[in-house]
């Protein structure tokens, strides 16, 4: 029997995910629930499950998101699959980078997803197969890795709106893609700016598209 705990700030997903494990009741049981970065390092410490479903953008901490939560949590025993709507490749490898065992988008099967957690339980990978190809990139390739320790400053949500801005996005549009306030994407950008070492948009879409993150 495998342990589950479910990683999402959203009641409606959380109580989704668990529905759909419950038919698998003979091989998982879903043993928590948390909704943000500091609940999700405490529950995994707590009642560590064998599998943590891990959604990458999650509230609280210091804004790390899911990848803060597999972070602070290396050394335990609980495996992360990460369980995500994005499918950014720069999120992808940074939520991996943390210790994630694998990474599969919401879009996915209940059967699918019971496969993938068995899984990682088992310490094997799963990925979806566009998403493999991001890791194998990423992992494997001297391209990618140009400029690893930049990247691993930035949290995924800072990724995300770096890469959004560095595609010639508007603040407005990028708050829209990602469902977050126009003033929230301000403090992003000024992060990622201040982290790496930039002046403006401009140096950080030649920057992005050097890294080849565009």
């Amino acid at each position: 029997m495998i342990r589950v705990l479910i990683i999402d700030d959203h009641a409606l997903v959380r109580a989704g995910v668990r529905a759909e494990l419950e038919k698998f009741a003979d091989q998982i049981e879903v043993v928590g629930e948390a909704q943000n970065v500091d609940e999700a390092i405490a529950a995994v410490k707590d009642i560590k499950p064998d599998v943590a479903l891990l959604d990458v953008h999650l509230p609280g901490g210091s804004g790390g998101g899911g990848a803060e939560v597999a972070a602070n949590c290396r050394g335990t025993t609980t495996k992360f699959l990460a369980l995500s709507v994005s499918d950014s490749a720069t999120v992808v490898v940074s939520v991996i980078r943390a210790g994630a065992r694998g990474y599969v988008t919401k879009s996915i099967s209940a059967p699918d997803l019971l496969t993938a957690i068995l899984r990682v339980a088992s310490g094997d990978a799963a990925f979806s197969p566009r998403l493999a190809g991001f890791v194998l990139d990423a992992f494997g390739t001297s391209q990618v890795a140009i400029g690893e320790d930049e990247i691993d400053r930035l949290s995924a949500r800072e990724l995300e709106v770096m890469r959004l801005i560095a595609r010639g996005y508007t603040y407005k549009e990028v708050a829209s893609e990602l469902f977050i306030s126009v003033k929230t994407v301000e403090t992003h950008v000024s992060k990622v700016l201040r982290k790496l070492q930039l002046s403006n948009r401009n140096e950080l879409t030649l920057w992005a598209s050097e890294r080849n993150l565009v």
